[in-house]
């Protein structure tokens, strides 16, 4: 029998006071959760979205209307229900109410296609969605060929009051001309469904652990978009793993001050859902929702305006920040944790954050399939590693080889993890369920991976994105970080390409942020600090990379 400590080398990462393992008996559901929330911290603001304070007090109630809006309906407990919307209140009023209605939220990307969107709606059989107005024609293009009979359709202002709500409508429909036109006969107005439901009455069903809480599609940028199944269990168990996490960082907080965290990534996406929203909601902390991350001088301008203290986001919301010459305009004293996840953070982005605020970003590691965290660096880190750390409390995690063997400490292999946050399985798919999950209960990942004799791992890349040049493997990643410590550099990404002698050779994309910086200039560092096979045979410039809404560049696109 190994030890506690063999089995779990990284224990001995933890900071003082991080449990081993995650104790969730205090909550069913994330019913339990939230209603514990709601109740302890009514008084205090929940979001803050455009300059508007909302209290719990506030959500708790629009939700509990919402969620008698649907049963009204005619929806029942496990009903899967699409959830299209930017970062708005709207959002977690609308997450409280089907989680207390026993449905199932079904989390959807507002910028898809009819295309996309159809699809998506088709798999998880929804039978509603609260959708923006924004996108509303997308669903018109669609909604013939799905499921959904309901629609509620909100608009940016909705939960603003008359006047400032009014205003805010007002510009994004006639002067940004944010909304084109649709048609939904019998869509109701998100306002109109909690009026609505005020006069029905919620009847939360009995929900255990064991019930489906969220559909989670994955990004789609490797393959055919699969919906994983979140149980209750398995995101009550995040928000839990995270909080334990985050503490050692936390403690020093005053009393009386009340956690503020930035949400600039989508809440449609796990890694805002629940490292965000939900755990901010868990420690009675006020969220300030940024709706368009895109747009830099508005959210420096939007942070001007608050003492925050958690900053999760992507390696290029990091790095477009820290370039922008705005930034100083913001104060960044009380920043306490960084977070860096939903792709590699590279260590030219990470050195610089570290300059400007005085805080490191810790990088994290997780996947929609575990809710997401599975590993991250310890928040009382004081530097960038580049890894992604280790487990997080009652999580295993493992490299394997192709024959699902486990690979000696400091070789590569696949990650796979195994823990209470991970998925219950894909939705309706029972084949590629069995090709994720190994006997023994780990998810296998699909990202490339090494742990060293610490128990830290580090990612070396995905295993799709692996270029193989004359018999040798070469990971992207590396070779990215490597050009992003060039000080001219902005962005940077590489590929495959097919190549007669080589089967397969480098191909990196670069955006400048200076005009000195050239190919030879590039070609110099990569010979300094890559071996010959590694090397780029293409260099190309381009103003910018493309990007999925969460801030994953899209690799497929960068080849040809």
């Amino acid at each position: 029998m190994l030890s506690e400590s063999s089995a779990r080398p990284w224990l001995s990462k933890y900071p003082d006071g991080v449990p081993a393992d995650v104790d969730t008996s205090a909550y069913e559901s994330l019913v339990d959760l939230l209603d514990s929330n709601f109740a302890k911290y009514s008084d205090r603001t929940c979001v803050s979205f455009l300059g508007k304070a909302i209290t719990y007090q506030t959500i708790d109630q629009a939700a509990v209307s919402l969620g008698a809006y649907f049963q009204g309906l005619g929806l029942v407990k496990g009903d899967r229900v699409a959830l299209m919307m930017p970062n708005t209140p709207q959002y977690p009023v609308a997450v409280a109410a089907l989680m207390r209605a026993g449905m199932v939220v079904v989390n959807v990307n507002p910028l898809y296609t009819a295309r996309e969107l159809e699809f998506q709606l088709k798999d998880s059989g929804a039978k509603a969605i609260v959708i923006i107005e924004n996108f509303a024609a997308t669903l018109e293009a669609c909604i013939a060929n799905t499921a959904v009979k309901h629609v509620v359709l909100t608009s940016m202002g909705d939960m603003l009051g008359a006047l400032k709500g009014g205003l805010v409508n007002y510009v994004v429909r006639n002067v940004k001309k944010m909304v084109p036109e649709f048609d939904l006969p019998g869509a109701v107005r998100f306002n109109d469904a909690i009026a609505r439901g005020k006069r029905g009455k919620l009847t939360v069903p009995d929900i255990t652990g064991e019930d489906v809480a969220v559909l989670q599609y994955t990004g789609g940028t490797t393959g055919v978009s699969k919906g994983a199944v979140l149980l209750h269990r398995n995101l009550v168990a995040n928000v839990i793993q995270s909080e334990q996490w985050n503490a050692p960082a936390m403690r020093g907080l005053p009393p009386d001050e009340q956690l503020c965290a930035i949400c600039a990534l989508p809440l449609y996406h796990i890694f805002a859902f629940t490292v965000n929203m939900m755990l901010t909601m868990h420690m009675g902390g006020k969220t300030v929702l940024i709706p368009n991350p895109r747009d830099l001088p508005a959210v420096l301008k939007e942070l001007t305006k608050h003492r925050f203290h958690l900053f999760p986001a992507v390696s290029t919301l990091f790095n477009g920040l820290a370039n922008h010459p705005d930034f100083n305009t913001v104060d960044w004293s009380h920043l306490r944790v960084s977070l860096g996840g939903g792709t590699a953070v590279q260590s030219g982005v990470a050195k610089l954050w570290l300059e400007k605020t005085g805080r490191p970003i810790c990088e994290g590691y997780g996947l929609s399939e575990t809710s997401p965290s599975a590993c991250c660096n310890p928040t009382t880190s004081r530097q960038f590693t580049g890894t992604i750390g280790v487990p997080i409390p009652g999580t295993y995690m493992k490299c394997l080889d192709d024959d699902g063997n486990e690979v000696p400490i400091g070789q590569p292999g696949e990650i796979a993890i195994k823990g209470p946050q991970v998925m219950a399985g894909y939705w309706q798919r029972p084949d590629e369920t069995a090709k994720v999950m190994t006997a023994d209960g780990y998810f296998k990942s699909g990202d490339i991976g090494i742990q060293d004799e610490n128990g830290e791992f580090k990612i070396v890349d995905r295993k799709k994105d692996m270029i193989l040049v004359s018999g040798f493997n070469v990971y992207p990643n590396e070779i990215e970080d490597v050009v992003s410590q060039l000080p001219g550099v902005l962005e940077c990404a590489c590929v495959g390409e097919p190549d007669d002698k080589t089967g397969e050779a480098v191909k990196l994309v670069v955006v400048k942020k200076s005009s000195n910086l050239t190919e030879e200039v590039i070609r110099d560092h990569c010979r300094t600090n890559l071996t010959a096979y590694k090397l780029p045979k293409t260099i190309e410039f381009r103003p910018e990379l493309p990007k999925t809404p969460v801030g994953k560049v899209l690799r497929r696109e960068l080849r040809g």
